[in-house]
């Protein structure tokens, strides 16, 4: 499977077009098959009672997908989230950072299907699972 970029190009994507949470976010590894990517959980993404907040276990999602499909189309920064299901499974460990696998199912000329588990360090199952799509610009316009 051809990539169009890899982590340390989305690593860069990810600082230029959005500086304002770059830095919550890590790209472990992307194959062609998967993407993970880390969450370093800190005090503000956290809900009273310690846990993560489920707006921020959404936001690890959908980023984990945009970042698969740009790793395959590369760095088109309009593509945008249509829809978004996700189940919340069991709580995260408290303070432990959370990691998300991202697979695409459909990557099409206008639309992207996807799948993301999230993980909680610590705990072997899933603490969410999240069904993404994406809606692809036609156009690809350049990113500046």
């Amino acid at each position: 499977m051809t990539m169009a970029m890899d982590e340390a190009a989305l690593t860069a994507f990810l600082r230029d077009q959005f500086p304002q949470v770059a830095d919550d976010f890590a790209i472990e590894r992307t194959d062609g098959e998967a993407l993970v990517v880390r969450l370093a959980v800190s005090d503000k993404h956290l809900r009273p009672g310690g846990t993560v907040s489920g707006p921020t276990m959404f936001a690890l999602a959908d980023v984990a997908i945009y970042l698969a499909i740009l790793a395959r189309i590369g760095p088109v920064a309009l593509a945008v989230t249509t829809n978004c299901s996700i189940d919340f499974m069991r709580k995260p460990r408290n303070g432990a950072d959370l990691r998300a696998t991202a697979r695409l199912l459909k990557l099409g000329r206008v639309l992207a299907v996807g799948d993301v588990l999230l993980h909680s360090d610590g705990l072997a199952d899933p603490v969410a699972r999240a069904s993404l799509t994406y809606s692809i610009p036609a156009d690809r316009p350049a990113v500046r």
